[in-house]
């Protein structure tokens, strides 16, 4: 995958549901999933940001979030001519999952060092042993969306005594 334009401008989008994450107290990480079927303009169907407090969900990743809504907009757990964009790399249950619904291709912002399961600790999504393999772009708008995280960790350790 190629450092396309409207990579940047997609990934404004997930930083802009981070954003959200975090007035709303979640851990600022932001998804959209895109459908871009040939011949056709592409257009969101998925929405997601980090819902686990408000749910009290552990699965309310904002990736999960949008697949499940890029699921019921095309009737199908099959995610083909789709890409995520995701500002954080995703965690190894955000990966299974992106595998599990036949993904084609997942932009993310910045890598994590603590829980990335796509190139930092595992690479689940292109791992040969399984039955499919995600294409993966990283780093793009990586800088904001690492400066998201840090400044959302820093005002909470600066709030906690």
């Amino acid at each position: 995958m190629n450092h396309d334009p409207d990579h940047a401008a997609w990934m404004s989008e997930a930083l802009a549901l981070a954003r959200q994450a975090a007035a709303a107290g979640e851990i600022p990480v932001g998804a959209i999933l895109m459908h871009h079927p040939e011949g056709q303009l592409p257009r969101i169907i998925g929405r997601g940001y980090n819902r686990r407090e408000a749910e009290n969900d552990p699965s309310a990743h904002a990736e999960i979030v949008a697949l499940r809504q890029a699921g019921q907009a095309l009737g199908s757990w099959r995610l083909l001519d789709c890409t995520l964009y995701v500002t954080l790399e995703p965690c190894p249950m955000c990966a299974g999952a992106l595998v599990q619904a036949r993904l084609p291709r997942l932009v993310y912002g910045c890598p994590d060092p603590k829980a990335g399961a796509v190139d930092t600790l595992y690479r689940l999504c292109t791992d040969d042993r399984l039955n499919h393999r995600v294409e993966v772009l990283a780093g793009i708008r990586a800088d904001e969306c690492a400066a998201l995280l840090k400044e959302f960790f820093s005002s909470r350790r600066a709030r906690t005594p």
